[in-house]
C-alpha cells in the first residue's frame, strides 16, 4: 500500500516556515497545511458564534466540527483572532482535537507539508523529514514590522521585538507541546539567509529522503 511522504516543518514565529512550507508544497505537489491556522478557525468559529472562550468542551465540540479545507489565511490573519486562538490553544482537549485532524490531514496521498511547532514532536513524530526553521529574534522582528508596514499598518520595532521574544517565551515554556526541533530535525538558520537558499537547502535534504524511501520500497 502507498504511504504518504510528510515533511514536519516547526519553528518561531516570523522565521520564514511557512512560505518555505508553501513553496515545498507546490514544487512537490504536495498538501500544505499550516497547522497554526486551524487554532485560529477554531478562535473564529468561537468568536463568529457569539461563544465564550473560556469554555473547553465548547472549543473542543467546534475543532472536532473543523473543515481544513476551507482555511482563509487572509480572514484569519487578523490580530483579535490571533488573540483569541492564543487562549484556546492552550486547552488540552482543543490540542488533542486539532493534532487528531492534522494527522488525518498528514496522510493524503502523495505526500503532505505541515508546519507549526509541534509536527516534528508531537503531530508527526514519524516524518521522513523534519526541518526547524528558527532566526534571531531580531531578524525575525525587523521581518514582522516590514511586513506591518508593508501592509499599510503602523508599528514600533522595539514593541515587536518585545512581542517576538514574549512569544517564544510562552511557545517555549508551555507544559504541553512546548516549541522545541525534534531531535533528528534538520536546524535552517534563515537569519543571513535567502528564502530561495532555505529552499534549495530544504530540497537536498527532501531529495535525499525521497530516494531513500523509493530505494527502500523498491528492495
Amino acid at each position: 500500500m502507498t504511504s504518504s511522504f510528510t515533511i514536519a516543518i516547526d519553528g518561531p514565529a516570523a522565521a520564514g516556515k511557512g512560505t518555505l512550507s508553501r513553496l515545498i508544497a507546490a514544487h512537490y505537489g504536495f498538501h500544505h497545511l499550516d497547522t497554526g491556522l486551524t487554532y485560529r478557525a477554531t478562535a473564529k468559529a468561537l468568536l463568529d458564534a457569539g461563544l465564550p472562550l473560556d469554555d473547553e468542551t465548547v472549543a473542543e465540540e467546534i475543532a472536532r466540527g473543523l473543515d481544513l479545507s476551507g482555511l482563509d489565511r487572509a480572514i484569519l490573519a487578523r490580530h483579535e483572532i490571533g488573540e483569541a486562538a492564543s487562549r484556546i490553544a492552550v486547552m488540552p482537549a482543543v490540542r488533542r482535537a486539532l493534532v487528531e485532524a492534522q494527522r488525518r490531514f498528514a496522510a493524503k496521498l502523495p505526500g503532505t507539508v505541515l508546519d507549526g511547532r509541534d509536527i516534528g514532536t508531537v503531530v508527526c513524530p514519524n516524518a521522513p523529514v523534519k526541518l526547524y526553521v528558527t532566526a534571531s529574534p531580531e531578524v525575525r522582528a525587523k521581518r514582522r514590522f516590514d511586513e506591518i508596514v508593508a501592509g499599510g499598518g503602523s508599528a514600533v520595532f522595539d514593541e515587536v521585538c518585545a512581542d517576538v521574544k514574549k512569544r517564544d517565551e510562552r511557545d517555549m515554556g508551555r507544559a504541553d507541546s512546548p516549541l522545541r526541533p525534534a531531535e533528528d530535525a534538520h536546524l535552517l538558520d534563515t537569519s543571513e539567509m535567502s528564502i530561495e537558499a532555505a529552499f534549495h537547502a530544504a530540497k537536498s535534504i527532501i531529495d535525499a529522503a525521497l530516494a531513500q524511501k523509493q530505494g527502500s520500497g523498491s528492495r
